[in-house]
């Protein structure tokens, strides 16, 4: 059992290490989203703004707009065909969608891709080595070139349909240079026409003002924050805490199930040594797997002890059962010795056959028991026509006392198929055998057999005008080598076996064997109920 658990505590381990190793390549290629995206959002409405002015303008005009913007961003620009750029298929159709491109060349520079419109297959391209104060300063200028084409009362309108047009990766609104959160010094520079960069007030984010000539308005562009990637230890630190955390939650888990496991090790143990009584705690409601393990362990358990319980019981009762007609065959063989005539050394030879009789019959049932005892035997079920079988029964025991009446009471057939039954002929014989031999000897002057077949089930009874059984003694009636000490004596012949070979035949028939007393002939009343139909 350790030997498992060290194994399962290895794999979760493994298991662990791997989950980790993935958790922190996971969070890497988040990084690599993140700084993506981040750049796309910086790029988009700047170079979707520069795509569409130069899109209705000729090359001279379009020559002449980009050496401006280059100079005014820092950053070289240039018109290509598309099919002619290094970009993949996905990153094409995202172009043809609207969207900029920005693929990373080198440390610290990348390559921003926009297409200029969406029936002409050109498209910008501008190589940015750095983030740089002009290139931010260069968007005021773009976004202020574009909207001092419309009155200034309109501009606030058209700053919004801008920015929801080109999708700009960051905020801008017009404000009045008294709202600005600008020191006076920077109101000053504003006012004479600069653009100024201020810090917001968490220091992690950069504004960019710039005034509007002839209007009240300041262009307000931001915050924009500084992409910072998740640090490595970080990364290392959250994979670790990940795993411990993941370690413990499995632990948990785990624990409560090898204390159980360890239960069921000690259980059998316990039945190894001897101990047929232990058995592995359970909690009522465990439906998982080690639950239904517990509960499969716990019948084979009973099933062992029980077992073991009757053959002791069997191997102690069959020593006490032969030793009576041994003792008679040994006095028998003694008188036959000494038997002067032939006439007595006869009758002494008669008493002997009895006992042999005795000892064969005694013989018989036990195997028969002990095979119905021991697992499911290899049962043949067919159609069993009752009535007949009954007379065939009735035919055969009827001799063996001529003073008892052994008939056929009444008996109720189903409206389909008669009397019909599906059963182990065999089997069905020996209890029915059994239980009208039993009648016969306990019986004064009657016995009456009959059935009742329903469309689902079927009744056999049979009745006797004897003492009857006490009503205490019913549950144990169907015991093995069982006998009651009253009226069904030691001398009224039998072994204790018949009655529970009806049961054991009646139980693999998926049915049941009961007692009660007879309402008519006031005796004993067995009788076997089973399904008419077996599955």
């Amino acid at each position: 059992m350790n030997s498992i658990f060290l194994r399962i505590y290895g794999g979760m381990l493994t298991v662990l290490v791997l989950v980790g190793l993935l958790g922190i390549s996971a969070l890497q290629l988040l990084n690599e989203v993140r700084v993506d995206q981040y750049r796309e959002r910086l790029a988009q409405g700047t170079f979707r703004l520069m795509a569409d002015n130069l899109h209705p303008m000729v090359d001279v005009e379009r020559r002449r707009a980009m050496s401006v913007w280059g100079r005014l961003l820092g950053i070289p620009l240039r018109i290509e065909k598309l099919e002619l750029a290094e970009l993949d298929t996905r990153d094409r159709a995202a172009l043809r969608r609207g969207k900029v491109l920005v693929e990373q060349t080198g440390e610290h520079e990348a390559s921003i891709y926009s297409q200029l419109s969406l029936d002409e297959p050109l498209v910008l391209v501008g190589e940015v080595q750095q983030i740089s104060e002009q290139l931010l300063r260069a968007i005021s200028f773009l976004v202020i070139d574009e909207l001092v084409r419309y009155p200034w009362g309109d501009q606030p309108k058209r700053l919004a349909a801008l920015h929801k047009d080109k999708q700009f990766g960051f905020e801008m609104r017009l404000v009045r240079l008294g709202e600005a959160n600008l020191d006076p010094d920077q109101r000053r520079r504003v006012d004479e026409g600069d653009t100024v960069m201020a810090l917001g007030r968490g220091g992690d984010s950069v504004y960019v003002y710039s005034g509007i000539v002839e209007t009240p308005w300041v262009l307000e562009v931001g915050p924009m924050y500084q992409m910072n990637p998740y640090p490595v230890q970080w990364l290392v630190i959250i994979g670790l805490l990940g795993l411990c955390l993941i370690g413990l939650m499995v632990y948990l888990l785990v624990r409560p199930l090898e204390r159980r496991l360890r239960g069921l090790e000690r259980a059998a143990s316990k039945i190894a040594s001897g101990k047929l009584d232990a058995r592995v705690p359970t909690l009522e409601g465990e439906v998982d797997s080690v639950g239904r393990l517990a509960a499969s362990f716990n019948a084979m358990a009973e099933h062992l002890q029980r077992s073991l319980t009757i053959q002791r019981e069997m191997v102690r009762a069959v020593s006490h059962e032969l030793r009576t007609p041994v003792a008679r065959l040994r006095f028998g063989l003694e008188m036959v010795a000494d038997a002067e005539t032939d006439q007595a050394r006869h009758k002494y030879l008669e008493g002997m056959d009895s006992d042999i009789q005795d000892l064969d019959k005694l013989v018989d049932e036990m195997l028969t028991y002990a095979r119905l005892e021991q697992g499911s035997p290899a049962l043949s079920f067919q159609p069993v026509d009752l009535a007949e079988l009954i007379a065939q029964v009735i035919a055969e025991l009827s001799p063996l006392r001529a003073s008892v009446l052994v008939e056929c009471g009444p008996c109720r057939e189903a409206p389909e198929g008669g009397a019909l039954v599906e059963a182990e002929f065999r089997y069905l014989h020996r209890a029915l055998q059994n239980l009208v031999s039993n009648a016969m000897r306990h019986a004064e002057s009657r016995v009456r057999v009959s059935f009742k077949i329903g469309p689902n089930r079927c009744r056999l009874d049979v009745e006797d005008d004897g003492p009857g059984v006490p009503e205490e003694a019913w549950e144990h009636i169907f015991t093995p080598f069982l006998r009651l000490d009253d009226s069904r004596t030691r001398a009224s012949g039998g072994h204790g076996l018949g009655l529970s070979i009806v049961r054991r035949i009646t139980y693999w028939h998926s049915g049941r064997a009961a007692i009660s007393r007879s309402e008519e002939l006031g005796g004993a009343c067995f009788s076997l109920i089973w399904p008419r139909r077996q599955p």
